[in-house]
Order: structure tokens, then sequence, then C-alpha cells
């Protein structure tokens, strides 16, 4: 039996115990309380909170009525022993915050501690098979008492168990979940691979169908940075959420990003944010935010709500979530970057096919050229005044393109910086075609003000010139048709008395008389003046024929009847290609006669030792066309634009009175035509005439 002090000793150190056991317990308690006061972040103040006060309830009736008491020297009685049933709240409450608010994954834990439990007995059993196979060899090189032995088999485990229990835990977890396993590996692999896609669009929807398959969750939401401010929805599966979230809970900034994921354990309790935000947290009904970042820029979020089994991600989950996460932002940044240059490389083009679609819609020609002279812009307009494809213009020189005269007048503006313009001028296009155009030299000016090449823009002015000839000479007819009307009528009087006296005077003289002859000159030359005004009057006289409808080639018909004979004798040849089926033309069969023959007698004159003339007619757009056609010398340029002015002829005096081709005229414009001539020195002259053909009435039933 003890001695009396040891007893009081004994028990004096078991009530210094239980009160030191006690007063830890309350400091523990007490730092628990300094950490939820300090707490920023919601989601941990609401856990430390459990915590804090699960531990109160479990150490406060222990302390104060079992710890206390027992260490003032009060003997435990039933009630204090009860008291002390109070610290089955510790563990009840640490259990219950692990598994509510997933602080520790117990699975995993598990397993793992598995992993390390095999890989320890695994390498222990090892190490003494081998002793116990090779004892003799050790004992005689390695006493197993020598403290090198030692050091070396714990070097030796160091070395190898590490990759031993990374092998056992593969192991455990295929065991346990084979199917996911194999999933997370494939989903690594998986984001590996997606840097090389270059639409977030398809993108987004396999990070969504991969992480669903492998997590087993069913809602994801994907959210990427607005272009105005916060993050849209961009993506999601298995939400049925409408409308505008705000997603101002998703700030960069947040506390509780620094362990690189917002997590809400109840998403109807989200505390810290505002009313819109807590809202919006419980309709997306998404517990995890990881975010998407690169160079510290925050591209979006991904959210993730619990398995399809109501439980958590795990810690594991979370850490593979994250890794995933970091190779979706490359691929993310990747894809916004191609996406960029591809909506730059469409509007680009867009804003090229505008500008094109503007130089095309341009009546007038318009050429680009660089500093070199090369073609690199020709519009349409320009392909068909100058009869040269862009394709076949294109990297071509302004001097392998145009012909000599238009090249020495841009020879004069060499300096890229000077203008030039040409009223009126004279070009011959690539189809041999006569054309009048006005020409521009601008310089090109670049973005920066800089010139970068020269615009030629053309302007045809081929039908505009016809006009106003036609216009000039409609008023010289005009003007002549009044004039030859008085003229004709005030000389036919005294021409006549002048005919008259003279035929007198001869009827008195002898046949012998040298006289004679001079008054057979002067009526010669009076009945010469005659004709020449009995011309003008048919000049000036305007209707008063009879009109009806008129078959061209029967008029042409006639017409070569009346001139064979002259033809004939001009050693002259007629093709005649008289289109079947002419419509009717409405005119004056004998002014039309009178058009056709003074054509042909031009061209008999034209060719003075015979030759072809070719006479074509055609329909075409509710229109007769009659071309004339001869191979003789030709008109020269300068005197092509005055054959139809009254009294202009290249014939003798006895030969011609320059009124034919302005009475033929005169008739064409009566009829409602027109007429143009194209002439090539030494090569011949066409002259084409166009009349409108006339209208039949349409029955309606």
């Amino acid at each position: 039996m003890l001695p009396l002090s040891l007893l009081q000793s004994r028990w004096l150190l078991d009530r210094v115990e239980l009160f030191y056991l006690a007063a830890y317990f309350v400091a523990g308690a007490l730092a628990l309380q300094h950490s939820h006061a300090r707490a920023g972040d919601p989601v941990l103040k609401h856990q430390l909170k459990w915590v804090t006060r699960g531990t109160w309830l479990a150490i406060a009736p222990f302390a104060t009525l079992y710890a206390l008491p027992y260490f003032l020297g009060y003997v435990a009685n039933a009630w204090m022993n009860a008291s002390a049933l109070s610290l089955v709240f510790l563990p009840v409450t640490f259990g219950y915050a692990i598994v509510r608010y997933r602080l520790m994954d117990v699975d995993i834990i598990f397993r793992r501690g598995i992993a390390y439990t095999l890989a320890t007995a695994g390498i222990v059993g090892v190490y003494f098979g081998l002793i116990a196979l090779f004892a003799d060899f050790f004992r005689a090189t390695f006493p197993i008492t020598s403290r090198s032995t030692w050091v070396g088999a714990i070097v030796l485990t160091a070395i190898f168990f590490q990759p031993v229990v990374n092998h056992i835990q593969q192991w455990v977890d295929r065991f346990f979940n084979r199917e996911r396993y194999d999933y997370r590996r494939t989903l690594l692999e998986f984001a590996r691979e997606l840097t090389s896609e270059l639409h977030v669009d398809r993108l987004l929807e396999q990070i969504c169908d991969r992480l669903s398959e492998t997590l087993g969750v069913d809602r994801l939401a994907v959210f990427l940075a607005s272009e105005s401010s916060g993050f849209r929805l961009a993506r999601s599966r298995g939400m049925n959420f409408s409308g505008r979230a705000d997603t101002g809970f998703l700030d960069p900034n947040h506390p509780a990003l620094a362990k690189g994921y917002l997590f809400f354990d109840s998403v109807k309790r989200a505390y810290g944010f505002s009313p819109a935000a807590q809202k919006s947290i419980e309709q997306l009904k998404l517990h995890y935010y990881l975010p998407f970042k690169v160079k510290e820029r925050t591209l979006g979020y991904l959210g993730l709500g619990k398995t399809r089994d109501g439980e958590y991600l795990s810690s594991e989950d979370i850490d593979l979530l994250q890794t995933i996460a970091g190779y979706v932002s490359i691929a993310l940044e990747n894809a916004s970057l191609y996406e960029s240059l591809e909506l730059r490389a469409l509007d680009y083009q867009a804003l090229r096919d505008f500008n094109q679609n503007i130089v095309e819609s341009i009546n007038a020609g318009v050429l680009a050229c660089n500093l070199e002279g090369k073609v690199e812009a020709w519009n349409s307009a320009l392909e068909r005044l100058y009869g040269v494809r862009r394709s076949e213009a294109l990297g071509r020189t302004l001097e392998a393109i145009f012909p000599r005269e238009l090249r020495a007048e841009l020879a004069q503006v060499s300096d890229p910086h000077h203008t030039l313009n040409l009223y009126k001028f004279h070009l011959r296009n690539a189809e041999d075609r006569s054309l009048i155009v006005n020409l521009s030299v601008v310089p090109l000016i670049g973005k920066e003000n800089q010139v970068i090449g020269r615009l030629l823009i053309f302007t045809d002015l081929t039908e505009r010139v016809n006009l106003e000839d036609q216009l000039m000479q409609a008023e010289k007819l005009s003007s002549i048709g009044l004039l030859a009307a008085g003229v004709a009528h005030e000389v036919n009087t005294p021409l006549a008395v002048i005919t008259s006296n003279a035929q007198m005077l001869m009827r008195q003289m002898d046949a012998d008389d040298p006289r004679t002859r001079t008054l057979e000159k002067i009526i010669k030359q009076a009945f010469r003046a005659s004709e020449i005004a009995n011309n003008l009057l048919k000049f000036s006289r305007v209707g008063g024929s009879e009109y009806a409808d008129l078959d061209v080639n029967r008029v042409i018909s006639e017409t070569l009847s009346l001139v064979d004979p002259m033809l004939t004798a001009a050693k002259i040849t007629v093709n005649t290609q008289l289109g079947s089926s002419l419509p009717a033309v409405y005119g004056n069969s004998g002014k039309l006669q009178q058009v056709f023959m003074n054509l042909i007698m031009n061209a008999r004159d034209a060719m003075p030792r015979g030759g072809e003339l070719t006479i074509a007619t055609e329909a075409e757009n509710s229109s007769v066309h009659v071309e004339v056609s001869d191979n003789g010398v030709g008109i020269p340029l300068d005197h092509l634009r005055k054959i139809f002015d009254p009294f202009f002829t290249t014939k003798t005096t006895s030969r011609g009175t320059g009124l034919g081709l302005a009475v033929t005229y005169g008739i064409i414009r009566e009829h409602s035509g027109s007429i143009q001539v194209d002439s090539v020195v030494g090569r011949g002259t066409t002259f084409r005439l166009e009349f409108p053909a006339v209208r039949k009435p349409v029955n309606v039933s």
C-alpha cells in the first residue's frame, strides 16, 4: 500500500493534468473563435462558425462542470462524469465539417493510406526476404549490426518508396474505379491536345462534353470575358438558366481565388455578395468556379455543379481541373487570337470588295499603277472601253498596253506628283476602234499621305461628241435651209430672165457667128445655177411628201437597177447582202431612193479604177440597219467631220456641188434615222444607216 503523501501527489498530478487538458481545449476554441472573427472569405467564415460553435459546445460543459471542480479538489460524482460526455461533440463536429464542407477527401485519404501501407509492407517484406535468402552473405560482407547496413537500407527505402507508392496508388485507383481512372488519364491527354483547336465554340463544346463525361457532372457552364465589362455565359450544359446573369461575384481580385477557385457549399447562402449576384448564384446552381488565366489576365471561368450522386468534387478532382484550366486558358487565347485574325482578314476582304465594287460601279475606266508603271487595278468599264481584259492587263506596264500617241502624252508627266488632263483625246483601242476620251492622270496617295502610284481615269466621249456633231450639223442644216429657201426663190427669177434673153439672142444670130459660143456658155452656166437653186429648194423643203410602209430591200434593188449601167461602165462589182424578213420602214420611197443614189454615186467616185461596192441590210433591236461600203481611196480624217456640211466637196467644180450628203443627212433625219461613217485612207469607206422599224399593233383578245 502506497504512503499517503504519494497518493496525495498522485491526485494532485491528476488534477493538474486534467486542468492542463481543459486549458488547451479552451485555448484551441479561442483560436478558432479568433480565426472566425478575422476570416474575410464568407465561405470560410461560415465553415469556421460551425466548427467553433461545435468546439465550444463540446468543451464548455467539460471544462466548467468537470475539469475546473476536479482541479479545485471536488471528488468526481455522477453529474461531473455526465458532463464529460459533452466531449463527444468535438469529433462529431469536426467529422460533420469534414463531410459537409469537403474539408478532407476521406476516400482519397483511405486510398492513399492503403497505398502507403502496402508500399511500406512491400518494401519491408522484400528487405527481410533478401536478408533471409542471403543471410550468410550479408553476415560475412555486411554485418547486420553495422551502422552502414542500416544507412544503406534507409537510402534504398527512400529511393524506391515513392515510385512504389505511385504505382500502388494507380493500382488502387484502377481497382476502386477503373472507368473513372481511364477517363481522367484521357482527359489530361485531351487537355494537351486542346491547343490545336482554333474555334472558340467548338473548343467550349468539347470541354463541356469531356468534363461532364469524366467527372460525372451534369451542370457545367463557361463564362468568358465580355467586351464591355464582367463575364458572359458563353456555353452551358444541363442548365435551364434564362436571362442575363449578374456575374459580379466572378471578380478576379476576390480573396477566395487565392486558393485557385471559388467554392460555394450552398448556392442558397452565398454571403458577401450583392443581392443580384446572390440570385444569379442560386439560379446557376454551380458550386465551383475555376478561372482561365493567361499572364495575369482572366479570360473566363469554368463553373461546375455537384456530381450526379449529389456529392461535391474531391480535392483530386479540383487539382485535375486546375491543371486542365491551364491548358484551356492557352487554347482559348490561341482560338481568340485566331478568330480575331480571321475577323480582321474578313473585314479586310470585305473592305477590299467594297472598294472594288465602288471602282466597278464607276462608268469611267479606272486604272491604277505603281511608281514603276505596272498596272495593279483595272476596272470593268475600262475592259469594255479599251478592249483589254483585266487578267491580261494586271502586272503589265503602261508602255506595253497603250499606243504610242498616249505614251507620248504620259511621258510629259513622268513625275508621279504631277497631274495631266487631256480633253477630247483621240484614242484607238486594242480592237482598233476609234475613241474620243477625256483622260485624267492624278497621283495615288497612300495612308501616310505619300505617293504610291498613279491613277488614270478614262471618260468615253465618243457618243457625246457624235451627238454634238449631229446637233451642230442639224443647226447648220436648219440655218442653211432657211437661207436656201430664200436664195432659191430670189435667184431663180433672174436666172430665168438671163436664160430666156440669151436664148433669144442665139436665135437672132447666125450659126457661124463667133458670139454664139459665148451665149451657149452663158446659157449652160445659167442652167447649172438653176440646178443648184433647185437642189437648194429640195434641201430646204420639209414634209409634203407621201409616207408609207416601205421595204428597204426593194428600194435598194430599184436604185441599183437605175445605176447599174453607170457602175458597170466604171468597172464596179456590186455585192448585195440583203437580209431576209426585214421589218417595214415608214418613209418616202423617192427620198430614200435619193439617199441610196447619193451614197452609191459617191462610192463610184471614190473608186476611179473600179472596185467592189457592198450593200448589206439586217434587222436588229426593232430597227433596220443598212451598210454601204466601198474599197476606194477613203476619206482623210480632217475631211471626215465636214462631209455632211452643205457645199463641202472634194470633187472638181464640174462633178459636185457639195449638197449631196447634206441632202442625204436631212432626209435620214426626216425619217427619224441616223447615219455614221467610218473611213480609212487607202482602204475604203463605210456608211451605216439605221431606221426605226414599224411597230405592228398587238391584238389583245
